[in-house]
């Protein structure tokens, strides 16, 4: 058999054992991976830095770069991921309800694993960690397909945290990655029905496109963030360029990062100046409207030659970079039509003081995290309690939102009777 349907076939029988193991054997093996992360370090950072280098001789962007880069502090963060999860609460098990029915029969509906979570994804070293620990916590065996540009990075700490893991107990197989950078590779991970029970693109665009045409086992679609700011006429003005500051320039290659600034036109005059000047003085590179164009050539010329006019192909871009498109809209109603067809349904918020506005757009805007007056750099699982997050849905069935420990899990209903057998009714 090719690698990949090896791999499957292991983790599928991996995946039975590993539902049997109880939270105790589960967090002791948690705490195993994070300590081998500490006293493998240089040994990761120097794998690290191979992946590193040979995509700068490529010529990859600094926002990808930053994404597959790792540091000392990266992996501390890391490592505090998986204890986070082992002091967590045991999913795996808890009743998600419970009742008799009508003929004495007890019923309980109990969480259980998913069984066998595969990955695709892109230059983030980090999401090895966060799906193993995850599927880990929640009893499921784990196979990752790691991008090309990571493939060193990732190899390094899948060995790392899987012999921790056999040390600690584990059984064999119950994390694997696919080593071949042959992208049939990836196409054969889409086809292993029967034995993935769930595929979890996490990258880019194309990349969870791709994987949702293209797979023939269940996908949960993550990832691509076109994320909105909306400056309502009411917006509170002290809080509009630290929050959009925030949105774009702390980590412009991350998904919860704002791509676009929509602003009520008859606020456009109070509004647009001073937040072109602001963007500006921090690198970034506005594709404006006509009317926000119009403003710009108001403003000094270091902010004036950081303003380009917009296209319409703007609106839709996720630019993953020190980058932004800035529209002017005639109220409420046309923020949440365009964000609404132009968005990816991740985070987008509104910066109001107005209720009835507020609540409007939190109603009508489909995304699986909609924000009043704070950034949506929020949107991680870490930031919501849930520990480390294999991955931020934007989709609506199973799970919606950073995917947690209960987003990898399935229920099972349990019935217990005292003899019971059904009657054709009468």
């Amino acid at each position: 058999m090719s690698e990949v349907m090896t791999k499957a076939h292991q983790a599928r029988a991996a995946a039975e054992m590993l539902a049997q193991f109880d939270a105790r054997a589960r967090n002791a093996a948690l705490l195993a991976m994070a300590d081998a992360l500490g006293k493998q370090q240089d040994y990761l950072l120097a794998e690290n830095a191979l992946d590193v280098a040979a995509a700068r001789e490529k010529g990859v962007e600094e926002s990808l770069i930053d994404r597959l880069l790792l540091t000392e502090s990266r992996l501390v963060d890391i490592a505090s991921a998986l204890f986070t999860l082992a002091a967590q609460n045991d999913p795996l098990g808890t009743i998600v309800e419970g009742r008799t029915l009508y003929n004495g029969i007890r019923l309980r509906r109990v969480r259980v694993p998913l069984g066998v979570v595969a990955m695709i994804y892109e230059a983030r070293p980090n999401v090895t960690a966060d799906a193993a620990g995850l599927c880990l916590k929640t009893g499921n065996a784990c196979v990752l397909r790691g991008g090309s540009l990571a493939n060193r990075s990732n190899l390094s700490m899948t060995r790392v945290l899987y012999e921790a893991g056999r040390t600690a107990g584990l059984p064999e197989y119950w994390l694997q990655s696919i080593e071949t950078t042959d992208r049939a590779a990836t196409v054969e991970l889409m086809s292993a029905r029967g034995l993935i029970d769930v595929l979890i693109p996490r990258g880019s665009a194309s990349l969870i496109r791709s994987t949702v045409e293209h797979a023939k086992v269940p996908v949960i679609e993550t990832g691509e963030g076109n994320c909105h700011l909306y400056l309502h006429k009411d917006a509170d003005p002290n809080i509009i360029v630290p929050i959009a500051l925030n949105a774009k320039t702390q980590r412009p290659g991350v998904c919860n990062a704002i791509e676009s600034i929509l602003v009520d036109t008859v606020a456009a005059e109070r509004f647009v100046p001073t937040l072109l000047r602001a963007l500006a003085a921090a690198g970034v590179l506005i594709h404006a409207d006509a009317t926000c164009y119009t403003l710009a050539q108001g403003t000094e010329d270091e902010t004036r030659n950081m303003v380009v006019a917009a296209t319409e192909d703007d609106w839709a871009r996720e630019y993953l970079a020190l980058e932004i498109s800035l529209k002017c809209v005639s109220g409420v109603d046309e923020a949440i039509a365009h964000i609404n067809r132009y968005g990816t349904h991740h985070s987008d918020a509104i910066l109001s003081q107005d209720y009835a506005t507020i609540s409007r757009f939190v109603a009508a805007v489909d995304s699986a995290a909609v924000y009043v007056n704070a950034s949506t750099r929020f949107t991680d699982g870490g930031e919501f309690g849930l520990g480390a997050e294999i991955g931020i849905s934007t989709q609506k069935l199973h799970a919606r939102g950073p995917m947690g420990l209960d987003a990898l899990t399935s229920t099972k209903f349990i019935l217990e009777g005292d003899g019971q057998i059904r009657r054709e009714a009468t």
